[in-house]
Protein backbone atom coordinates (compact mmCIF):
# COMPACT_ATOMS: atom_id res chain seq x y z
CA UNK A 1 0.00 0.00 0.00
CA UNK A 2 1.26 3.63 -0.87
CA UNK A 3 0.46 6.34 0.69
CA UNK A 4 -2.48 8.35 -1.37
CA UNK A 5 -2.18 12.49 -1.35
CA UNK A 6 -3.68 14.49 1.43
CA UNK A 7 -4.67 11.02 3.32
CA UNK A 8 -2.94 9.21 6.43
CA UNK A 9 -2.83 5.90 4.85
CA UNK A 10 1.13 4.96 4.60
CA UNK A 11 2.73 1.72 3.51
CA UNK A 12 2.56 -1.04 6.64
CA UNK A 13 6.84 -0.31 6.80
CA UNK A 14 6.53 3.06 8.39
CA UNK A 15 4.33 1.36 10.88
CA UNK A 16 6.86 -1.16 11.76
CA UNK A 17 9.59 1.33 11.59
CA UNK A 18 7.48 3.15 14.45
CA UNK A 19 7.13 0.43 16.29
CA UNK A 20 10.95 -0.70 16.03
CA UNK A 21 11.94 2.83 17.25
CA UNK A 22 9.59 2.48 20.20
CA UNK A 23 10.64 -0.83 21.21
CA UNK A 24 13.96 0.34 21.03
CA UNK A 25 13.36 3.26 23.26
CA UNK A 26 11.93 1.34 25.67
CA UNK A 27 14.91 -0.93 25.85
CA UNK A 28 17.66 1.64 25.34
CA UNK A 29 15.62 3.50 29.28
CA UNK A 30 15.42 -0.20 30.90
CA UNK A 31 19.21 -0.73 30.18
CA UNK A 32 20.08 2.83 31.79
CA UNK A 33 18.04 1.91 34.54
CA UNK A 34 19.86 -1.23 34.54
CA UNK A 35 23.20 0.11 34.59
CA UNK A 36 21.99 2.61 37.20
CA UNK A 37 21.48 -0.19 39.60
CA UNK A 38 24.15 -2.17 38.59
CA UNK A 39 26.87 1.08 39.79
CA UNK A 40 24.38 1.57 42.64
CA UNK A 41 25.23 -1.96 43.95
CA UNK A 42 29.11 -2.09 42.86
CA UNK A 43 29.32 0.57 45.02
CA UNK A 44 30.51 2.83 42.11
CA UNK A 45 27.93 5.80 42.73
CA UNK A 46 25.97 6.71 45.81
CA UNK A 47 22.73 8.95 46.49
CA UNK A 48 22.64 12.40 48.14
CA UNK A 49 20.01 13.91 49.99
CA UNK A 50 19.72 16.73 47.26
CA UNK A 51 18.36 14.43 44.89
CA UNK A 52 22.14 13.86 42.95
CA UNK A 53 24.18 10.65 42.16
CA UNK A 54 28.04 11.02 43.13
CA UNK A 55 30.50 9.20 41.69
CA UNK A 56 32.36 7.02 44.48
CA UNK A 57 34.72 5.98 41.94
CA UNK A 58 36.25 7.78 39.11
CA UNK A 59 35.44 5.55 36.33
CA UNK A 60 31.92 6.25 37.04
CA UNK A 61 31.16 10.00 36.36
CA UNK A 62 30.53 10.49 33.18
CA UNK A 63 27.43 7.88 33.86
CA UNK A 64 26.65 10.29 36.70
CA UNK A 65 27.08 12.92 34.94
CA UNK A 66 24.18 11.71 32.48
CA UNK A 67 22.01 10.79 35.63
CA UNK A 68 22.20 13.93 37.17
CA UNK A 69 21.56 15.89 33.54
CA UNK A 70 18.44 13.93 33.21
CA UNK A 71 17.54 14.70 37.20
CA UNK A 72 18.33 18.10 36.81
CA UNK A 73 15.71 18.57 33.75
CA UNK A 74 13.42 17.12 35.60
CA UNK A 75 13.77 18.82 38.70
CA UNK A 76 13.69 21.88 36.81
CA UNK A 77 10.65 21.59 34.93
CA UNK A 78 9.19 20.71 38.22
CA UNK A 79 10.41 23.50 39.82
CA UNK A 80 8.68 25.82 37.30
CA UNK A 81 5.39 24.61 37.31
CA UNK A 82 4.94 24.61 40.52
CA UNK A 83 6.98 27.51 41.45
CA UNK A 84 9.78 26.72 44.11
CA UNK A 85 13.49 26.68 44.07
CA UNK A 86 14.96 23.38 42.14
CA UNK A 87 16.94 22.52 45.26
CA UNK A 88 13.51 22.05 46.76
CA UNK A 89 11.96 19.47 43.60
CA UNK A 90 15.72 17.70 44.44
CA UNK A 91 15.38 17.10 47.79
CA UNK A 92 11.65 15.93 47.78
CA UNK A 93 13.05 13.25 44.98
CA UNK A 94 15.80 12.62 47.04
CA UNK A 95 13.63 11.37 49.36
CA UNK A 96 11.73 8.75 47.44
CA UNK A 97 15.14 8.02 45.49
CA UNK A 98 16.45 6.89 49.10
CA UNK A 99 13.28 5.26 50.14
CA UNK A 100 13.00 3.32 47.40
CA UNK A 101 16.97 2.29 46.62
CA UNK A 102 18.19 -1.23 48.07
CA UNK A 103 19.69 -2.28 50.61
CA UNK A 104 23.38 -1.54 50.96
CA UNK A 105 23.47 1.18 48.42
CA UNK A 106 25.49 4.36 49.70
CA UNK A 107 23.93 7.02 50.66
CA UNK A 108 25.12 10.44 51.80
CA UNK A 109 23.32 12.16 54.71
CA UNK A 110 24.45 15.61 56.70
CA UNK A 111 27.79 15.23 55.45
CA UNK A 112 28.54 11.20 55.94
CA UNK A 113 28.42 8.45 53.88
CA UNK A 114 26.57 5.22 54.89
CA UNK A 115 24.67 2.23 53.31
CA UNK A 116 21.25 2.07 53.26
CA UNK A 117 20.45 -1.03 55.32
Amino acid sequence: MRCIPNMKTCEPMSAITGIIFLTLMLCTTQAAAGTLENLRASGAIGERYDGYAVAKEPGAQADVDEINAKRRAIYQEKAAAQGVPIEQVGKVYAEEIIKNIPAGTWIQLNGQWRQKE
